[in-house]
This record gives C-alpha cells, structure tokens and sequence, in this order.
C-alpha cells in the first residue's frame, strides 16, 4: 500500500497524467452513424436515376399495364355505372360484358377465352380484391405437354345481385344464380344456384337467402 502511495504520488510530481479510454457515447455514434447514412441517400438516389435497368423494368411495367388493362378495356362492353379497379387484369376485352352498377375490385382478374370462352357479368355484381374468373383452362391429357395442348373454353356467367367475396376462384363453365354469396376463398367448380351463399374449396352451398 506504502509503495503504491509513493509510486502515485511521484507520477504526480512529474506531471504524468493516468491514461483514460475515450469511449464515445453511445448517444454521439448514433448520430454520426445517423449523418453518414444521410450522406449516402443522395449518392444512392443519383446511381439509381444512372441504372438504365430501372428505365426498361419501367418500359416492361408500362407494357404489361397496357396489354393488361388499357387496351381490352377499350374492347368490353361495361354497362352504366359500373367501375373496375386501375390494376384489374383483362384478357380478351371483346368476350367480356358487364352490366350496369358493377364494381369489378382491386387486382382481381377476368380472362374469357382467345377464341369463344365468354365472361357476362350481370347488373348490381360486386367483386372483392383478387378475384380471379377464367372462360378457359388447360387440357391435361398424358403423353403431351400441357403448354401444347388445346384449351377447353366455356362461358362464364354471373347473375344479377352477386358478391364474390376477396380470392374467389370461378372456373370456366360454372352459372352463378341471381343473388348468390361466394365466401372469400371459395373455388367454383360448379354451377350455383339462385340466391345461395356458398363457401368452400370447392365451393358447396352452405344456406339459401330468404
């Protein structure tokens, strides 16, 4: 104890200071951490106007929107009052025919046939998000790729007063009644009668409006 006292006390008389560790706070590397990603935002902002990437993945976007949307809506025939999402993906516009005070919801798909397959939609029809109805579908027989095989096309009708709850499924060939309820998530396989709420995959009749 005697020696340490003496050794302290002529550190002191020579002036030499004991060493300390500068640890920054934690506080101030946050910030500095905080400027020197803010330096970088604009650096990146300006490689990313540089990518000539982004402006053919735009071309391809604008593209896909076009032959998706803008033009077979030009082709469907859409009755008074009735509206369809900005992102609703449309193939084969001129087999397609909606009534009057439709909603057609967000993302949700309508696919009649290249050659016959129609989709006629009635009058006060809503559809929720990402309902997906096709007039065709692949033929799957053995010993030939599906890809190259011929389509099968059946219409595809809606009745008047029909809700198609979000993600339901319409197969091609399947009536759907006057005032039918499809639960969200239902598959149609299936004709479906006049006033029924069906739910289910596939889709089976659950209870009859009354």
């Amino acid at each position: 104890m005697a020696q340490h006292r003496r050794a302290k006390s002529r550190s002191q008389s020579r002036g030499i200071r004991p060493k300390v560790n500068k640890i920054m706070p934690n506080k101030s590397r946050e910030q500095l951490d905080g400027k020197a990603t803010n330096h970088r935002k604009p650096a990146r902002a300006i490689l990313s106007l540089l990518n000539l990437k982004n402006y053919l993945h735009l071309f391809r976007i604008l593209h896909y929107y076009n032959y998706s949307h803008i033009e077979p809506l030009s082709k469907i025939e859409l009755g008074a009052g009735s509206s369809l999402a900005p992102n609703v993906s449309l193939r084969n516009g001129e087999r397609i025919m909606i009534g009057d005070d439709c909603h057609i919801g967000e993302r949700a798909s309508l696919w009649a046939g290249d050659n016959e397959g129609r989709i006629v939609i009635g009058n006060n029809v809503s559809l929720a998000p990402d309902v997906y109805i096709t007039a065709s579908d692949y033929r799957f027989e053995k010993g030939k790729l599906f890809r190259y095989q011929s389509k099968r096309e059946r219409d595809v009708r809606i009745g008047n007063d029909v809700w198609l709850g979000a993600r339901v499924v319409v197969t091609p060939g399947v009536t759907i009644g006057d005032g039918c309820i499809v639960g969200a998530g239902a598959v149609v396989t299936k004709s479906i009668d006049a006033n029924s709420v069906a739910a289910g995959v596939p889709a089976k009749v659950i209870k009859i409006r009354e």
